[in-house]
């Protein structure tokens, strides 16, 4: 069992605060977060949906290369991206949809093989259950 902590820090009020976010590892060190970096254009800090994509497209990732291992086969590179789309609704947002794209190299492996494992990977990694909220989560992937 292993367990991992992250932390915030939040000065000032909704639209006009500043967050920093933390991680155990060391991996953000009070990173900047606020309305204009997960409203605006601002790119100069995160925001939750990009730490989730993130986390999303980690996870899923290891969790295909681990089915395939378990396959018999070796992966040689994979590439992920998640998207996390925030829409709102009433007088709220809700993430209503995470799109991931993978494109992977796994020598020996047919298109329907691949198809499959990605899928499993896709259903079994943690996030996607944490995530099983989500109305919408889909994948695209592509051996190369």
């Amino acid at each position: 069992m292993t367990e991992k902590t992250a932390s915030v820090h939040w000065e000032g009020q909704g639209k006009s605060g500043q967050g920093k976010i933390s991680t155990e590892s060391g991996a953000l060190t009070t990173y900047p977060y606020g309305f204009a970096n997960r409203f605006g254009d601002d790119r100069h800090g995160t925001n939750p949906e990009e730490i989730l994509g993130a986390a999303h497209a980690a996870c899923f990732t290891m969790a295909f290369s681990f089915a395939c291992d378990n396959a018999g086969l070796a992966t040689t590179e994979i590439d992920t991206k998640a998207s996390v789309r925030l829409s709102k609704q009433g007088d709220g947002f809700v993430i209503d949809r995470i799109a991931l794209t993978m494109q992977a190299t796994v020598p020996g492996i047919d298109d329907a093989k691949f198809q499959e494992i990605a899928a499993g990977a896709k259903r079994d990694c943690p996030l996607s259950k944490a995530l099983a909220s989500v109305r919408e989560i889909t994948l695209q992937a592509t051996l190369r």
